[in-house]
């Protein structure tokens, strides 16, 4: 059980953070991804280079992946139903966002997307330390992704102006509209950008908030 607000602080936010599975699993391959880059060496300005781009690109890709995966609508071809699990498990986070555990990725669906990660890291450059460059510094943005959207579903409070923007944005998503704001780790970024970050006055609440594509109920 979650504390009130009033008694919630950000250590008893990092307590819960930690029993749960997907933090661990990103950390332990964040963990070798530096580990391997600081032994691999072969330091080179593109180092510099990939990080900077990762951090423009990653709000552009939460909302693709929030738009795309995340509230995908189950699709049937030839008697086959195309409903993948983080599409299903999304939207029970929809439902309950108060449940701690459908706040993470979902830790049967993490393996895939951790080994596809290293995949890339290993097949997509041109030196094996620049992937493990761009593998380290995936990881810490998995896990600041994975921190921040849990504190945003938490009753700690906000306390500073940008954590209040990022805070505001997602509560509008769950609780407005969830045609809107798709961004997490940002104040909308993304969402200004392609047209998804109105002025909630003129946005009406959706009956469907909680229910994604009205599929349950």
């Amino acid at each position: 059980m979650m504390k009130t607000r009033k008694g919630f602080t950000l250590a008893d936010g990092i307590a819960q953070f930690c029993r749960y599975p997907s933090p661990w699993m990103i950390a332990a391959v964040l963990t070798g991804a530096v580990t391997a880059r600081i032994l691999v060496g072969d330091w080179q300005w593109t180092d510099a280079v990939v990080p900077l781009a990762m951090v423009a690109a990653f709000p552009f890709f939460e909302w693709v992946v929030h738009v795309v995966i995340l509230h995908w609508r189950p699709l049937a071809f030839g008697g086959v139903r195309i409903d993948p699990l983080l599409a299903r498990e999304h939207r029970k986070h929809h439902a309950d966002p108060r449940r701690v555990d459908l706040i993470f990725i979902p830790w049967r669906a993490l393996p895939w997307v951790l080994a596809g990660s290293i995949a890339i890291a290993l097949l997509a450059f041109p030196r094996p330390a620049l992937g493990l460059t761009f593998l380290s510094f995936l990881m810490i943005l998995a896990l600041g992704y994975e921190w921040t959207h849990y504190l945003v579903h938490t009753d700690y409070k906000p306390r500073s102006a940008l954590y209040r923007a990022v805070w505001r944005n997602h509560r509008l998503h769950h609780f407005k509209n969830e045609r809107y704001w798709f961004t997490v780790t940002s104040a909308g970024t993304a969402d200004r950008v392609l047209g998804t970050y109105p002025d909630p006055a003129a946005v009406s609440t959706s009956p469907t908030a909680k229910n994604l594509h009205a599929l349950s109920g």
